[in-house]
Formats: structure tokens, C-alpha cells, sequence
């Protein structure tokens, strides 16, 4: 307990340093002239859509409830000792039900973020997180820098993203996201046997070095996006993400608490779910698909 005490406060004098190491640093002529030519954000093309739409605000949802509980899974198996049961098919070969109930999530999730590419490029929503000028870089610099002085870029979510939020997701969407999948189908018991070939130009030690970082970055990204989306405007991004309702007028719907309800929803839902995932539980469910025994 004490270390963890000790541990918070070396990290609370840390981030006290970097803010005022930031202050210090914008200070300069020359920095703060940077930020008023970059400020954070710049223009989208003309076509660029306006708004969230439903189908976004549901599959965030979705994207949500299946990460948090694919990160919970995957640190299951990767320190279970003895698995509380096994499930097989006459396809697939014995495995704890744990690594079960991982990978079938993570196929709900990759369905999940097919439909959400789609939909993407059908709807030209794709213009929000895929750069669209070399200037997002320079634009970014300055967000970050205002990040780290608390002095927030000014941005609206429902029209455009700040150019760090927006190369943040696209590493996130187009990246992390497919090295997860390239990594964990390696690693699964769906990796065709017979492919020596491609087994050996891609072995498995390489998809296991990957793997567990990539969950780490997830786990990363997703505390630093919800301590940011609460603290920059908790209502008003809210009613974006969860209720897709905006304008292009940041102060409306920045007291509409419908956003943060639904916010609650998800949040007990998926506690429930974390909490439904026991061996009884699983086991009734997996016997659905295939076989569940002991040993």
C-alpha cells in the first residue's frame, strides 16, 4: 500500500513538472507564434460530413463493451494456470474456455470494426480521421503542447477533430487495430496447420511479442480518451458519442445529460457482462457451439 501511495505521488510531481515544463516552453516568441499559426486543428474538405450519426454512436457503444471485455479475457489467458473447463468442436481443438470466450469476442469485434469501415467510406466519415493534409502534424504539435499546459485546443468534435485526436484514432482504427487482428489469428487455434510456409516466414514468437503491447496500447488509449472526454466537456462530448446529438454550436447540448445516461447504460452493461463471465456461466453458453469438459 505504501509503494502504491509513494508510487501516485511521484506520478502527481511528474505530471505537475511536465505542465509547468510546458508553461515555461510556450512561453517563448517563437513557440506561441507556432500555436497561433497551428491551432490545432485545420480545415476538412468541403464534402467532409458534419455530425455523428446513429450507426456511430451505437458502434462505439459496441466497440466499448467488446474491448473492455476482450482486455479481460486476454489477461485470463495469458496468466491462467489451470482453466476452469475446455471447449472443443469438430472443428476446432481443445482449448481453455477462457482463450474461448477471448476469441470469440474478438470475433464479435472484428465484425464489429468491419461494419464500422464500411460504413465509414460509404458515409465520407472517413475525412474526420484519416489526415486529409500534411498540416495535421504541425497541427498536432500544437495540440499536444496545449494539452500539456491544461490549456485545452478549442475544438468541436461534431464538426472536426483536433489534429491529434485525429491521428490518434487513425492509429488507432487503421493500425493497432489490424496488427490485433494479424497477431491474435496467428496465435489462435484458427491458423490453418498445414500453411508451413507461411508459418515459418511468420512464426509465432513474433505475433506473441506484438500481441500483448498492441492490448497495451488499447488499455492506454482508452484511459487517456475517457479522462479526456470527460474532462474537456463531459455533457457535451457525451451527447456525441453516445447519443449523436451536437451542433455545430458547442455551447448547445452542452447541458443535455441525455449523452451521460446512456454513458451509464453501456458502463452496467458491460460491468454485468464482466460480471456474467464466470465458468458456469461460460460453460452454459459454450456448450451452444461445441463441447465443454473438465480436463
Amino acid at each position: 500500500m505504501l509503494a502504491g501511495v509513494l508510487g501516485a505521488f511521484c506520478a502527481l510531481g511528474m505530471a505537475t513538472a511536465v505542465v509547468l515544463l510546458a508553461r515555461w516552453f510556450v512561453g517563448f516568441d517563437a513557440i506561441s507564434s507556432f500555436i497561433a499559426r497551428y491551432p490545432g486543428e485545420y480545415h476538412l474538405p468541403e464534402s467532409a460530413p458534419v455530425g455523428i450519426p446513429g450507426w456511430l454512436a451505437w458502434n462505439h457503444f459496441f466497440n466499448l463493451f467488446l474491448m473492455i471485455l476482450i482486455i479481460r479475457t486476454g489477461l485470463q489467458v495469458r496468466h491462467q494456470r489451470k482453466p476452469p473447463a475446455y471447449w472443443s468442436s469438430k472443428r476446432s481443438p481443445k482449448v481453455s474456455i477462457n482463450l474461448w470466450l477471448h476469441q470469440s469476442l474478438d470475433l464479435l469485434w472484428l465484425v464489429n470494426g468491419l461494419v464500422f469501415v464500411v460504413l465509414l467510406f460509404a458515409s465520407g466519415h472517413w475525412m474526420r480521421i484519416i489526415p486529409t493534409s500534411w498540416e495535421v502534424f504541425p497541427h498536432a504539435i500544437s495540440a499536444a503542447l496545449q494539452y500539456m499546459t491544461l490549456d485545452w485546443p478549442t475544438e468541436n468534435g461534431w464538426v472536426n477533430y483536433n489534429a491529434l485526436q485525429q491521428l490518434a484514432y487513425f492509429a488507432t482504427v487503421f493500425i493497432a487495430a489490424p496488427l490485433a487482428a494479424a497477431t491474435g489469428f496467428r496465435l489462435s487455434a484458427f491458423w490453418p496447420k498445414s500453411a508451413t510456409a507461411l508459418t515459418k516466414r511468420y512464426p509465432i514468437e513474433v505475433a506473441r511479442a506484438l500481441h500483448f503491447p498492441t492490448m497495451l496500447y488499447f488499455a492506454l488509449f482508452i484511459v487517456v480518451h475517457v479522462a479526456l472526454v470527460l474532462s474537456t466537456g463531459a455533457l457535451r462530448n457525451l451527447n456525441h458519442m453516445f447519443a449523436a446529438q451536437g451542433s455545430s454550436d458547442p455551447a448547445e447540448f452542452a447541458d443535455n445529460w441525455t449523452g451521460l445516461w446512456l454513458f451509464a447504460v453501456a458502463i452496467l452493461a458491460t460491468a454485468a457482462a464482466w460480471a456474467a463471465c464466470r465458468p458456469m456461466i461460460l460453460a452454459s453458453i459454450a456448450r451452444l457451439f461445441g463441447k465443454v469438459s473438465a480436463r
